[in-house]
C-alpha cells in the first residue's frame, strides 16, 4: 500500500541548513525539502518497479543482528557503527515501513514509530557512498538480505532528486547524450588512432603486422572494453589482441565505432541508466550483426552485460563472454601457449568483486596464471570471499574520496597485498587497477599492478613472431 507522501515533516531542520554532501561532490547544491523529495522519489520507484515485494520480504526478516559487520572492510577499518551494512539498510527499511505500509501509517497515527528527518536523509546519502557495494556482507547475512542491493536502491532514489556524485553523473551524461557517446569523451577518430598506435607497438614488440578490425559486420565477437583502456591500459589491449591473433581468431572479432565503451555506471546508482546503457551495447552488436558480446578486463562492465543483457535484451539478447573466459577456453583447447620460463616474479591475483562474488569468474584466471607463473600465491581470503580493492561502487571515479579510499576502504586490501609478498598484483579490472595503483603508491607497497593480459603479453608464444625470450631480452635492455 502506498501512503501519501507528506509535504512537510515537523522533525525536519529548516531548509537550507546544508547545501552540500561532505563526502562527495554533487553537480548542484542540495535541494531544499529533501525529506519530501526523497519520499516522492521513493514512491515513484515503488510504483514503476518490483522493489516492493523485495522490501516487504526484507522488512519481515531483518533482525539487525550485525553479523554483516564482520564481513565489511569499511567497518573493520573505522569501527563506526554507522558503517555497519545493516545500519544504513535499516534507515531505508524503516522509511519504507513508515511511509509505504499500513502498519507504518497506523503507528504514525498513534504517535509512535520512525520519522524521517533531513539529518537522516543527508546521513543516508553519505553512508550509501561510503559503501563499495562489494556485497561481501551478503555472504554473511544469515537471512539472505542483500545489503548491496539495498545500497543501490537507496542510491537510485537519491539520483532521482539530483543527489549523486558529480563524477558519475557527468560521465553518464556524456555516454548517453554527449557527442562522443563514452564516459572518457574519447572521439571515434582518437580511438582509431589509438588502435593504429597499438598495431605499431605490436609490430615493434612482437614482430607481427596486423590491423585492428573496426566495424566488420557478421563477426563472432564484438568487443567492448572500459573505454579508459584506450588511454590508460595499452598493454591490456595488446594482450587481448595477442591472444586473438595467436588463437587464429583474428578474423572473428571486431570493434564497433558506434559504441566502444563497455563502462556502465548505471550499475552503481540508477536502474534507468543501467538499462539505457545496456541497450546501447545491444544496439551496436545488432548493427554489426555480431553473434556474441566480448567484454574486456572490467569487473562492473562484465557484470552489467552478463547479468542485465538477458534482462533488458529480451529476444535480442546475445551471449556475453568475459575476455578471461575466452582466453581460458583457448588455453584448454590448445589454441594458445604460454612460456613458463618468462615470469620469475612472485605473482598474486586480486578478485574483482563484480565477477567473483557470485563465483562466476574465480577459477579460470588462476588456472591461466598457474600455467606460466612459477611462483603464484593467493591472497587470504580470496575468490568469492575476497576483499574489495576499496574503489568499488563508483568511488574510484570520485577524486574527492581519495583519502577515504586509501585510509579506510582500501586498507584491508593493502594489508592483503603486503602479506603475500608478491611483486606483481594481477587485477583484471580497469577500476581495480586504478585503485590498486594508488594504494601501492600511498602505502609504499613493493609491487606493481597489471592486468592479466598484460602479463600474458609477456609470455604468449605466437608462431612467426618474436619468441617470449627475445622480447624479454629486448625489454630488459631498454630498461637498463
Amino acid at each position: 500500500m502506498a501512503i501519501a507522501v507528506p509535504q512537510t515533516v515537523a522533525a525536519n531542520k529548516s531548509a537550507g541548513d546544508a547545501t552540500r554532501i561532505k563526502f562527495f561532490h554533487t553537480e548542484n547544491p542540495l535541494p531544499p525539502n529533501r525529506v519530501a523529495r526523497f519520499l516522492e522519489a521513493f514512491a515513484a520507484v515503488l510504483e514503476h518497479t518490483d522493489y516492493k515485494s523485495l522490501l516487504d520480504a526484507y522488512c519481515a526478516s531483518a533482525t539487525k543482528c550485525t553479523q554483516c559487520a564482520v564481513a565489511c572492510h569499511v567497518y573493520q577499518a573505522t569501527h563506526d557503527p554507522r558503517d555497519i551494512p545493516c545500519y544504513r539498510a535499516n534507515i531505508l527499511l524503516e522509511t519504507y515501513t513508515r511511509y509505504f505500509t499500513m502498519s507504518g501509517w497506523l503507528s504514525a497515527r498513534l504517535g509512535r514509530g520512525f520519522a524521517l528527518t533531513e539529518e537522516l536523509v543527508d546521513e543516508l546519502a553519505e553512508l550509501l557512498y561510503r559503501c563499495n557495494v562489494c556485497r561481501r556482507c551478503t555472504l554473511e547475512c544469515p537471512l539472505g538480505i542483500d545489503h548491496g542491493l539495498l545500497t543501490r536502491l537507496g542510491r537510485y532514489i537519491f539520483s532521482l532528486i539530483g543527489i549523486v556524485p558529480k563524477a558519475l553523473q557527468v560521465s553518464v551524461r556524456e555516454q548517453l547524450e554527449g557527442n562522443t557517446g563514452n564516459t572518457s569523451k574519447i572521439p571515434k577518430e582518437a580511438m582509431i588512432n589509438t588502435l593504429s598506435f597499438l598495431a605499431e607497438e605490436i609490430q615493434d614488440q612482437l614482430g607481427i603486422s596486423l590491423e585492428f578490425p573496426v566495424d566488420q559486420p557478421g563477426r563472432e565477437h564484438v568487443f567492448f572494453c572500459a573505454v579508459s583502456d584506450y588511454l590508460l591500459e595499452p598493454d591490456t589491449l595488446m594482450g587481448n589482441a595477442a591472444v586473438l591473433y595467436a588463437a587464429g581468431d583474428w578474423d572473428k572479432w571486431t570493434i564497433g565505432s558506434g559504441n566502444y565503451d563497455g563502462i556502465n555506471y548505471g550499475l552503481f546508482y540508477s536502474d534507468w541508466h543501467l538499462e539505457r546503457i545496456v541497450k546501447r551495447v545491444l544496439a551496436e552488436a545488432e548493427r554489426l550483426q555480431a553473434k556474441n558480446i566480448l567484454i574486456g578486463e572490467c569487473g562492473h562492465a562484465s557484470r552489467a552485460a552478463h547479468d542485465f543483457i538477458p534482462v533488458f535484451g529480451g529476444r535480442n539478447a546475445k551471449p556475453v563472454l568475459n575476455f578471461m573466459e575466452y582466453t581460458y577456453d583457448c588455453l584448454l583447447k590448445g589454441k594458445i601457449r604460454l612460456d613458463p620460463t618468462i615470469v620469475s616474479e612472485k605473482v598474486t591475483y586480486h578478485d574483482p568483486c563484480n565477477i567473483a562474488r557470485s563465483g562466476w569468474i574465480v577459477r579460470q584466471p588462476r588456472e591461466i596464471l598457474k600455467t606460466f607463473v612459477k611462483d603464484f600465491v593467493d591472497m587470504t581470503p580470496a575468490g568469492q570471499r575476497n576483499y574489495c580493492c576499496g574503489g568499488g561502487g563508483g568511488l574510484v571515479s570520485c577524486d574527492e574520496t581519495h583519502e577515504f579510499r586509501m585510509e579506510v576502504a582500501g586498507r584491508k586490501k593493502a594489508e592483503q597485498i603486503r602479506e603475500t609478498g608478491a611483486q606483481i598484483v594481477v587485477a583484471p579490472c580497469a577500476n581495480c587497477k586504478k585503485q590498486l595503483k594508488e594504494l601501492v603508491k600511498y602505502h609504499h607497497l613493493p609491487c606493481q599492478v597489471m592486468g592479466l593480459h598484460d602479463l600474458i603479453l609477456k609470455a604468449i608464444v605466437i608462431p612467426g613472431a618474436k619468441s617470449p625470450q627475445e622480447r624479454k631480452e629486448e625489454s630488459d635492455a631498454l630498461a637498463v
